[in-house]
């Protein structure tokens, strides 16, 4: 009995000690810092980061990557080059005890979250695609020794937030967008040794750093003014090329002018009192007439005549240029896309006599596109908008009978007399029997490319995580603006593309929204065009699927990936030019209303396993131009247009993002290499000088292609290139003349 009564107790005794033990031994971390790092899991879109959960969890006890702890806290979140996307959140103010942040070399978006951890001495999140502007929290992080921000997209002034920031000792902000003069409080950078600030938009004088104990200063590339304090020139290190320091000293304000009578005028300023000897008081008060047709003055007045005469003359000869482009212009619209003639107006329906009504046009006088990119005019697609069907049906209901042959229009079943154009198809929904009924009735936006049907497919998240095994790091493919890309295999084997959408893209736009888009896309159909298969929206998460380009983006092409790099002989590259400007030719002037790329870079250029060129991007200009993404576009850095600076963006916009691919053709450079020699960073500011002289164009093509082009050839290049990178949009030609001119080097 007494045995049992032992026994009892120690089974009593263990269970009181786990009810203990068990608290601590399933959860080794803080809870509070548990709540802060699954928050930051799901602002970044959930990555595929090893022992990361979306709820609870344990980070210090199961070391989970790019988590340090002390103890219970997490002190370190260590994830620099993880290809993150998403953005930041709310949740990094949670932290208690962190100390390091190292999230840089990644695609994370958005704006900085202001407050950060106050306990954090280390902050890196350069290379990162961060928008907005620097947070004002950084008053309040006491314990800060090093910020670095450099090379995002971060835009507005500098806050005046650094009073408190005593212990900082190095500062990059380099590489963004920052305007304005700087702030007042960095005066107070007591032990600020290393300062970056290169490559951004500041103004004003320097005179607030002349105080500081600085050894390293950079401020390359901005537009700085007024005299450089002295104090400044004994720095080590100190950088400070592309400001116009010695060109735009800010002049002191000027007194106010006094009026003509209280002043003393030289002899100089008036000349008919030379004579009389020096000015005096009683000779202004004098009523002796003034002689105004001096030699000097019959001087000024010739000399402005003939300024007259010089402006007027260029104004006729500018006039003159518009005029002569204009009509070159006209004439090649005369042929419309397709090259199709315009007909003299005798044949116009204005000239037909009062009462005869003008014929119907007959199918077969619909017109063709040319070498069959592109979709016939007369093509009528079914597309109606997804909604909750599991597949959306793209069906042709109206044939053409024209022949493919190259720039020919097939006028056997015409009539002498041009007809104009039938007026916009309609396109009835699938199961459509009755056209009158009550079945509603769509227009396309653009025309196909093909008359087979085809479809664009509604994938769910669970069939995507299984095609890109939880969207693995094996099958990533890429980060961009908008998100993350990952490679897809199907169960027939075939391969797509996933871009998977991060919060910044979405979160401005309803679902509805985004079903629109994905309307507007897969209406959107061209040889050159990446073709959408499909597309998921379900549990907060959206995505789309392309075709799968084996060959990669033309910029890894050209500048990482060295056996395609060896395939891109000079007629390869001029096919590539061609076929990215059909693609921006049928988004400008086919598709209806027109579509403008707004992101066209190399980058976005996918080649195919024929080193065919396929566009991608196309219809997404709705994402970029969100408040919270149009400072993305600026991920191009070389290849956006002047007057994007302005907020303007056009065709034209796009015709000088062209020429800055061709120009990446023509030399195998970037459009903006930041390891080259400061005046050779900027591709265009570089290369544009060269393009006409023939010498220096020849040494500065591509080395790979070791001199196999002819020079006449490449002088047309270039001449090309010129003609699209002009800095003013209405110099630029539209991309249907360089179609044609690229067509005739082929």
């Amino acid at each position: 009995m007494g045995c049992v009564r032992w026994e009892v107790h120690m089974q009593f005794f263990i269970g009181l000690m786990l009810i203990l033990i068990v608290p601590f031994s399933v959860a080794l971390t803080d809870p509070l810092d548990v709540a802060a790092i699954n928050g930051l899991y799901v602002a970044l879109g959930y990555p595929p980061l090893q022992g990361w959960l979306l709820v609870g969890g344990d980070p210090c006890g199961d070391h989970w990557q790019g988590v340090e702890c002390v103890f219970s806290n997490v002190t370190g979140l260590k994830l620099n080059g993880a290809k993150l996307g998403g953005q930041l959140g709310d949740s990094l103010g949670l932290f208690g005890s962190v100390i390091e942040i190292d999230l840089s070399n990644n695609h994370i978006g958005g704006s900085i979250p202001s407050p950060l951890p106050p306990t954090v001495r280390n902050v890196s999140l350069s290379n990162n695609l961060f928008t907005g502007s620097i947070p004002g929290g950084l008053s309040s992080l006491a314990q800060l020794l090093q910020l670095s921000l450099d090379n995002n997209h971060l835009s507005g002034e500098m806050p005046d937030a650094f009073q408190l920031l005593t212990g900082l000792n190095r500062l990059d902000l380099s590489g963004n967008n920052l305007s304005g003069q700087l702030c007042p409080s960095l005066g107070n950078l007591s032990s600020l040794s290393t300062l970056n600030l290169q490559n951004n938009r500041l103004v004003g004088t320097l005179n607030v750093l002349q105080d500081l104990p600085l050894q390293d200063l950079n401020i390359e590339n901005n537009l700085f003014s007024g005299p450089i304090p002295a104090k400044l020139l004994s720095i080590p290190n100190f950088r400070k090329d592309g400001n116009p320091f010695n060109t735009t000293i800010i002049p002191s304000p000027l007194a106010p002018a006094p009026s003509f009578l209280a002043r003393a005028p030289s002899s100089y300023e008036q000349p008919w009192k030379q004579a009389n000897g020096p000015s005096s008081p009683a000779t202004l008060n004098s009523a002796t007439p003034r002689k105004f047709l001096t030699a000097k003055t019959v001087t000024g007045i010739a000399v402005g005549g003939i300024l007259v005469l010089i402006v007027f003359i260029l104004c006729l000869l500018v006039r003159c240029f518009k005029g002569r482009r204009e009509k070159k212009k006209a004439n090649q619209h005369e042929l419309n896309t397709y090259k199709i003639p315009r007909e003299s107006t005798k044949h116009s329906e204005s000239s037909l006599p009062e009462g005869v009504p003008m014929e119907k046009v007959p199918k077969e006088a619909v017109m063709k596109p040319l070498d069959g990119y592109g979709a016939d005019s007369n093509r009528m697609v079914v597309i109606p908008k997804p909604q909750k069907e599991n597949k959306i049906d793209v069906q042709s209901i109206a044939e053409s009978s024209m022949h493919k042959k190259d720039h020919v229009v097939d006028m056997t079943d015409m009539d002498a007399e041009f007809l104009p154009p039938p007026p916009p198809p309609f396109f009835l929904a699938k199961g459509t029997t009755n056209p009158v009924g009550p079945t509603r009735v769509t227009t396309s936006r653009c025309p196909m490319k093909s008359p087979n049907p085809s479809s664009v497919k509604v994938f769910t998240v669970a069939s995507l995580q299984q095609y890109t095994n939880s969207f693995s790091e094996e099958n990533f493919i890429g980060a961009g603006m908008f998100g993350s890309v990952y490679r897809a295999k199907l169960p027939d084997q075939k391969v797509l593309a996933v871009k998977k959408l991060d919060n910044t893209a979405c979160r401005q736009h309803s679902d509805e929204e985004f079903m629109d888009l994905v309307y507007n896309i897969c209406t959107t159909r061209h040889a050159n065009i990446v073709e959408l298969v499909g597309y998921c929206a379900e549990h907060g998460q959206r995505l789309l699927v392309y075709e799968y380009c084996r060959n990669g983006t033309l910029h890894d092409a050209l500048h990482t990936d060295d056996e395609i790099h060896q395939k891109l002989s000079w007629s390869v590259r001029i096919r590539i030019a061609l076929g990215a400007a059909r693609a921006l030719e049928y988004l400008h002037e086919v598709c209806q209303p027109p579509i403008v790329h707004h992101n066209f870079k190399s980058a976005n250029l996918l080649l195919d396993e024929k080193l065919e060129v396929h566009v991608s991007d196309c219809g997404l200009a709705p994402l970029i131009m969100s408040p919270s993404m149009s400072g993305h576009l600026l991920t191009a850095y070389g290849s956006a247009a002047p007057e994007f600076d302005s907020g303007s963006y056009t065709h034209q916009s796009d015709v000088y993002s062209f020429g800055v691919v061709m120009l990446e053709l023509l030399t195998g450079r970037k459009s903006y290499d930041r390891s080259r020699p400061r005046g050779e960073q900027y591709l265009v500011r570089w290369a544009v000088p060269k393009l006409h002289d023939i010498d220096a164009l020849s040494r500065m093509v591509d080395p790979s292609l070791n001199g196999a082009f002819t020079m006449k050839s490449l002088s047309r290049f270039a001449d090309i290139i010129s003609s699209c990178v002009q800095r003013e949009p209405e110099f630029r030609p539209p991309i249907s003349e360089i179609v044609q001119e690229l067509l005739q080097m082929v």
